[in-house]
């Protein structure tokens, strides 16, 4: 089971925050570092001093770390253009020496859009399927040749398809609650699946219905990883927990139910029933930042039992 640090910068956090979170989760051994991609705090929080932008992050991130994957849950699709995106991403990966993960959903946050005068468009779904298409088109044309793209909502035409990643291929991330559609385009653009905040009944039904699609697009549902992301709160005892708890406005009974939640054996045990269901990797989200004796509990007593 691979764990991965995955931050909310939008609720409060300076680039030097989220460099010494990033560093930690390097040198715990965790798997990853990801960020959202949210332009406007949510929920009670000030969000000061503001935010940051997520690609920015990694281009510095990248510079920074040596080991850890960098990468985003989820890239808002009406914040850039595909093609800029892809040469963006492709750089930061670059930069990195090939350590970059592409999280791409449809952008969902009006008040954002509305706060920073970014188009907020009706058809955002379609938009997505485009964007997938686009990205990832330009990533896999041959040096030489150019790429050409005319759809509904983005036109490309002889593009020179640079830069190119450092990777082979940029892992691509989609993810979601869908039904239908979600499920298709992951077994059509992605690497991973990831299903955030779900229960475990939710994980397995949904992983089952990207299996089936996998399979009906003509590749083996197992071409795919399938991930979680939940939110953490992990104690040495129960006050702990309800102290970490309390620090990010929740409840530990709450938390335990929607979340890992608890003493390091208790999320543990809940970790194999997600891994027992399809999951191997589960993105922890950390709400606050400043505790970094929780990343150092997390990877002492909750990794060491995993790996």
């Amino acid at each position: 089971m691979d764990l991965r640090i995955f931050t909310e910068p939008q609720q409060g956090a300076t680039y030097d925050t989220l460099l010494t979170v990033a560093k930690a989760t390097e040198e715990l051994g965790f798997d990853a570092f990801f960020r959202s991609d949210h332009y406007l705090r949510m929920g009670s929080v000030d969000g000061l001093p503001g935010p940051t932008d997520a690609w920015i992050t990694l281009a510095g991130l990248a510079r920074e770390t040596k080991r850890i994957r960098l990468g985003t849950l989820m890239t808002a699709g009406t914040f850039r253009l595909p093609g800029v995106l892809a040469i963006q991403v492709a750089q930061v990966d670059q930069m990195s020496g090939g350590r970059v993960e592409l999280g791409l959903g449809t952008g969902w946050f009006e008040e954002e859009h509305k706060a920073y005068g970014i188009p907020f468009p009706k058809e955002k779904f379609a938009r997505l399927e485009e964007q997938l298409e686009v990205v990832t088109g330009l990533w896999s044309t041959d040096l030489g040749k150019t790429y050409d793209f005319h759809g509904t909502y983005y036109d490309l035409t002889d593009s020179p398809a640079l830069p190119k990643p450092a990777q082979e291929k940029i892992p691509v991330l989609v993810g979601g609650h869908g039904a239908t559609r979600t499920p298709r385009l992951a077994a059509k653009y992605a690497d991973e699946f990831n299903i955030p905040f779900a229960s475990i009944e939710d994980s397995e039904r949904q992983f089952g219905r990207v299996r089936a699609a996998a399979q009906e697009a003509g590749r083996s549902g197992d071409d795919l990883v399938y991930s979680n992301a939940l939110v953490v709160c992990v104690g040495r005892d129960d006050q702990e927990v309800a102290r970490r708890a309390a620090a990010i406005g929740r409840e530990p009974d709450e938390l335990k139910l929607n979340g890992l939640a608890g003493s390091p054996a208790e999320v543990v045990d809940k970790i194999g029933r997600y891994a027992e269901i399809g999951a191997s990797r589960i993105y922890l989200q950390i709400l606050d930042l400043d505790d970094l004796d929780h990343l150092e509990l997390i990877s002492s007593q909750v990794q060491s039992q995993l790996s």
